[in-house]
């Protein structure tokens, strides 16, 4: 018996936005029945396409896959599609708060799904394919996870061990055959990464700088994009490589506030004042 917590119970036994939408403006579909776990996302966007204002899900799998599709339901809801292309399967776990190491697959499944419902709008190849049968040299034949597939997922997360990428993707789960040559690419992967050179890093602001550079990025970059939404955002304080904001209008009461940070307001900050940064939201 899984242990699960309240949250993930919740979503499991009361899931929410269960169904199909008509005419969706695009449709994501990953696994395979026949392996266990399979999952069909719908979305339907706003008169302008830039926002989704409907998402429902359709899957067949446990307790961990219906309530990750529960869950990535309510989180993408009301994102624009540039919020949307930043979700992971990492912000999937942090609305249930966790999920059991062997069950964190369901997670990734959400994350494919999505991958591929934007990839079916945009009329482009999911850059991590929601059935990689024919993308890539299948390394786990009981699960038809490919090497493209493994090394996606264990860069995404991080991961250095077969074990690990068994509970992303379930490779490995089955007669345990594979287990040797997941552990081989995840070996050259990394020795791969390790050999890049070193980027140098950039000249540190004082902190009057910071504060001046946080404050244009937030004017010029990141202001604007809230506000097509109804929102806003506040610089409350810098404490050393922290920003402190306040998210203003409709961002303040948006399930999502907190993929907003992390997805558009940090990246942003690190990608134009410095790669060290991390947002908070004032309290």
């Amino acid at each position: 018996m899984w242990d699960y917590n309240k949250k993930v119970m919740d979503h499991f036994l009361h899931p929410q936005n269960v169904g199909e939408i008509p005419e969706a403006d695009a449709v994501g579909e990953v696994g395979n029945i026949r392996c266990g776990d399979a999952l069909k996302l719908f979305i339907k966007l706003d008169a302008k396409k830039e926002k989704i204002v409907d998402v429902k899900f359709k899957t067949f799998g446990c307790a961990s896959a219906i309530a990750s599709s529960s869950a990535l339901t309510e989180l993408v809801k009301g994102m624009t599609l540039e919020e949307e292309a930043k979700v992971t399967n990492k912000d999937i776990v942090k609305i249930l708060g966790e999920l059991p190491e062997e069950k964190l697959h369901c997670s990734v499944m959400g994350m494919e799904a999505l991958q591929d419902a934007i990839a079916n709008y945009k009329g482009v190849k999911a850059a991590v394919p929601a059935n990689d049968d024919h993308d890539g040299v299948v390394i786990c034949k009981c699960f038809g996870v490919t090497d493209t597939k493994i090394r996606a997922v264990a860069q995404e997360n991080n991961l250095h061990k077969a074990e690990e990428i068994t509970n992303y993707t379930k490779a490995g789960g089955g007669c345990g055959c594979c287990l040797d040559d997941i552990q081989q690419i995840l070996d050259e992967l990394w020795r791969k990464e390790a050999s890049k050179p070193v980027k140098q890093a950039p000249q540190k602001l004082t902190t009057v700088q910071k504060v001046m550079k946080v404050q244009e990025v937030i004017d010029k970059e990141i202001k604007p994009m809230l506000e097509k939404d109804g929102g806003s955002i506040e610089l409350i304080d810098i404490q050393g490589d922290k920003v402190i904001v306040r998210l203003c209008g409709r961002c303040a009461s948006c399930p999502a506030s907190g993929v907003t940070l992390k997805n558009t307001v940090e990246d942003k900050l690190r990608e134009f004042v410095a790669p060290e940064l991390t947002v908070e939201e004032a309290k």
